[in-house]
C-alpha cells in the first residue's frame, strides 16, 4: 500500500475540516455535488468505451495499494540468475522461475531457458513493454481528463445557481439556496479536480515510470544472461539505470554479508 497517497487524502481532509470549522452542514449541498459528480462521470462516459471507465477502479486501486519492486532488488535478483547460469547452465533457470513473483521477468527468463534467440526476446519483452505503457496511458489520460472536466462543471452549476437565483428574485426564500448552488458546485468542482483526480493522474504517471524502469532492467538483464556476459558486468549495466545513491546501498547492502563471513571465517593461527 502507498502510505503517501492515504497521509495526502486524509490530511487535504483534515486541512478542509479545520478551515470550515463548525459550519460543516452549510458546505453540504446534494443538487450541487450531483451537478459536479454525476456530470463529470457523464462526460467520462460520453468520451470513453464503457469498458475502460469501470476499468478505472482497477486503475486507482494500483495507484493505491500496488507497491512497484524496489530496482535494486530486481537487480540483485537477476546478478544471481546470471551466476547461477554462468555456474549452471541456463536451464538451471528454469526451477528459479517457478518460484518467481515478477511476470516479466519470469516471461524473459522462460524464453532464454527455451532458447530463444537473443533478438527475438528483446522484440517479444519490447513488445509488451511497449503495450504495458499505452495501456498505462489510457488510466491517466481518462483520471486527468475527470479533473479537467469536474471545474468546468463546477461553473456549469454555478451559471444553473445564478440563472435560478435571478429569475426568482421577487422570492426572497428562493436566493439562498440558488446562490448555495451557484458557490458550492465551483467548491465541489475545484476539490474533485484538485484533491483526487489530478493527483490521482500524477501519482499514476509516476507509478508507470518505476514499473516502465523495473521492466527495462528485467529486459536488459535477461538479454546480458542469454549472452553469457559476466554478471559482474551485468550487475555494474543494471546499476547504470537506478541513481548513484541507490547504487550506493546496493553496493553496501553487497558488502555486509561478504564481510560477515570473512569475519565468521576461521583464522590461520597456530594451535
Amino acid at each position: 500500500m502507498d502510505i503517501a497517497t492515504i497521509v495526502g487524502f486524509i490530511a487535504a481532509v483534515t486541512c478542509l475540516m479545520v478551515g470550515i470549522g463548525s459550519n460543516l452542514a452549510s458546505m453540504i449541498d446534494p443538487p450541487s455535488m450531483i451537478i459536479v459528480v454525476g456530470g463529470t462521470l457523464s462526460a467520462t462516459l460520453i468520451a470513453n468505451p464503457l469498458q475502460q471507465v469501470i476499468g478505472l477502479i482497477g486503475v486507482i486501486k494500483c495507484a493505491i495499494l500496488t507497491n512497484v519492486p524496489v530496482p535494486t532488488i530486481i537487480i540483485e535478483r537477476i546478478v544471481g540468475f546470471a551466476e547461477t547460469a554462468r555456474r549452471e547452465g541456463i536451464l538451471a533457470l528454469e526451477q528459479a522461475i517457478e518460484e518467481g513473483d515478477d511476470p516479466f521477468l519470469s516471461t524473459g527468463v522462460r524464453l532464454a531457458v527455451d532458447g530463444t534467440e537473443p533478438d527475438l526476446i528483446m522484440d517479444i519483452l519490447e513488445t509488451e513493454l511497449q503495450f504495458v505503457q499505452e495501456r498505462h496511458e489510457q488510466g491517466q489520460t481518462i483520471v486527468a481528463n475527470m479533473g479537467n472536466a469536474a471545474p468546468a462543471f463546477g461553473m456549469i452549476g454555478t451559471l444553473i445557481g445564478l440563472v435560478q437565483m435571478l429569475a426568482a428574485l421577487e422570492d426572497p426564500s428562493s436566493i439562498g439556496p440558488a446562490m448555495a448552488v451557484a458557490l458550492l458546485t465551483t467548491l465541489y468542482g475545484a476539490l474533485l479536480s484538485n484533491v483526487i483526480c489530478l493527483p490521482l493522474a500524477d501519482k499514476l504517471k509516476l507509478r508507470s515510470k518505476e514499473e516502465t524502469l523495473t521492466m527495462s532492467i528485467c529486459l536488459e538483464g535477461v538479454i546480458g544472461m542469454v549472452q553469457g556476459d559476466n554478471p559482474n558486468s551485468i550487475d555494474q549495466r543494471l546499476k547504470a539505470f537506478i541513481a548513484p545513491k541507490l547504487r550506493v546501498d546496493a553496493d553496501k547492502t553487497e558488502q555486509a554479508p561478504a564481510e560477515a563471513a570473512t569475519a565468521q571465517a576461521p583464522s590461520g593461527g597456530n594451535a
